[in-house]
């Protein structure tokens, strides 16, 4: 145990601040919080401990409702307080707030977000809820239609069409004897919007990579159905362009990210967001596009698990289910796998998943040509056949290797070097400019470091990663107080 995480807190001493972190604990996946301990996890010994022990028990009842189990650890003479608190199956609150431990951090619960948890600790999700003002009337039935004929290419269900709206909102459980469910009105309302405000996607054109003008944007806005049909449509015809490249005499035309990735992503995010919080953001900047979708990942998932094999555990199983049955999405929880997949088909680098702001923010980056450019950009010039793309520059492929030196319309009498050489160049320039920032600001945090540098944070760690491997950096003192210091100054 050398380090804190999601279920492991150290303090120095007992404030009663920490009843927070407690109550943190006990609304999540539970934890253990130790007093007596610094950040590197080492005993620093607790002078009051066995009065501790006596107090805090009650406290931590009267307070929280809560019976933690309190140890008295001891090393080398000196005492700790080890706090077991184990998941509660109901809310817990103190004072009437509610707090939540995301990651190690803790954070309370407002808004949508608490709604979102209260209603999830008392065993019903958002999209069964019925919405009591809403008839048949509000339901689309060319919606409907659509489904009919895409569930009958999927297979996944009988044939429905000798069923009424009314049969087959009931055979999905979207209709109930007490009325039509959220997730009905999402799936096939005619104007959902006139219920839930923030259910449309918004898409902005940024210039450059900061993202601060914006150039124009839309917004879709529908039922599911037709918001993914509306946000494809949008980023084919406006904002995406279609680079050209020739196979032999034949003229190729794709969109710059993959179809596939994009579709998974649209559908990953109308079917698990947050249908209580914010509105679903899509940002294009010239070498990058992020999705941002409303609602953090489930407990039993963590960024790192979404990478392995999981369950899969929906936000909003109606709305799931229908569009499982619909053929839209599988019910294997394989969406980031799909979407990982489509960007190595397509010679892209791995998609970034990153938590953020009670969300969740996809970002797909263009291939560079190793000298931070992106290819097949706004500038009209073709894109050759790039391959296989590594993490920030590309792994250039033996045809585009041939070509760069050929096309002038490509190199236009600037670029003389060999590929293998100006790769080089950027990736010491990347090196170069990570090793100056440590350099500058020892203290500097992932995340700062890579707004400084201009890419993103999983890319700052893999380049951490291989530079103390090289003997170029290294890291000193714990995660919170320790600093970089650069070691070799010959990148």
């Amino acid at each position: 145990m050398n380090k804190e995480s999601q279920n492991i807190e150290w303090k120095l001493d007992w404030q009663d601040e920490y009843l927070k972190w407690i109550c943190g604990f006990a609304n999540a996946q539970g934890g253990r919080i130790f007093i007596g301990k610094d950040d590197a996890g080492k005993f620093v010994g607790l002078k009051n401990a066995k009065k501790l022990l006596e107090d805090l028990p009650n406290k931590i009842r009267d307070q929280l409702g809560l019976m933690p189990h309190i140890n008295l650890l001891e090393e080398d003479g000196l005492a700790c307080l080890e706090i077991i608190v184990a998941p509660s199956s109901v809310p817990i609150s103190l004072r009437g707030s509610y707090y939540w431990r995301s990651g190690s951090v803790k954070q309370e619960l407002k808004g949508h977000a608490l709604t979102d948890f209260l209603l999830k600790k008392t065993g019903v999700t958002w999209d069964r809820v019925i919405e009591e003002n809403a008839t048949l009337d509000d339901i689309d039935d060319a919606a409907i239609d659509l489904f009919r004929k895409d569930a009958a290419v999927a297979g996944r269900l009988p044939d429905l069409s000798a069923l009424s709206t009314q049969e087959v909102l009931k055979k999905l459980r979207l209709l109930t004897r007490d009325g039509l469910t959220h997730a009905a009105l999402v799936l096939f309302g005619k104007d959902p919007g006139e219920f839930y405000p923030n259910l449309f996607v918004k898409i902005g054109r940024f210039s450059g990579d900061a993202g601060v003008d914006l150039r124009f944007q839309e917004v879709c806005e529908g039922n599911l159905f037709h918001i993914l049909r509306d946000v494809m449509e949008q980023l084919e015809k406006k904002f995406l362009i279609k680079p050209i490249r020739f196979e032999g005499i034949q003229r190729i035309e794709e969109l710059e990210y993959p179809v596939a990735a994009l579709r998974e992503m649209i559908l990953n995010a109308l079917v698990h967001r947050n249908y209580l919080g914010s509105m679903t953001q899509m940002r294009v900047y010239d070498n990058r596009l992020t999705l941002w979708n409303a609602g953090a990942l489930p407990e039993e998932l963590t960024v790192e698990k979404l990478f392995q094999s999981h369950e899969s555990f929906p936000r909003n199983p109606l709305i799931a289910e229908t569009c499982y049955k619909a053929g839209y999405i599988d019910s294997w929880g394989r969406g980031v796998e799909k979407i990982s997949e489509a960007c190595q088909n397509a010679g892209l680098p791995d998609p970034a998943f990153i938590e953020r702001s009670f969300g969740m923010l996809i970002e797909l980056q263009r291939v560079s040509d190793g000298l931070g450019n992106g290819l097949g950009n706004t500038s009209g010039k073709h894109q050759e056949n790039v391959g296989k793309a590594s993490e920030e520059f590309g792994t250039i492929s033996e045809q585009f290797r041939n070509n760069f030196g050929k096309t002038s319309e490509m190199t236009s009498g600037k670029c003389r070097e060999s590929v293998e050489e100006a790769s080089g160049k950027a990736l010491r320039k990347t090196s170069g400019k990570i090793l100056d920032v440590c350099r500058e600001t020892p203290f500097i945090t992932i995340p700062e470091m890579a707004v400084r540098v201009g890419v993103t944070e999983r890319s700052i760690q893999r380049n951490i990663q291989n530079l103390q491997t090289d003997g170029y950096l290294r890291r000193v003192g714990g995660r919170k107080k320790g600093h970089w210091e650069v070691v070799n100054e010959s990148v």
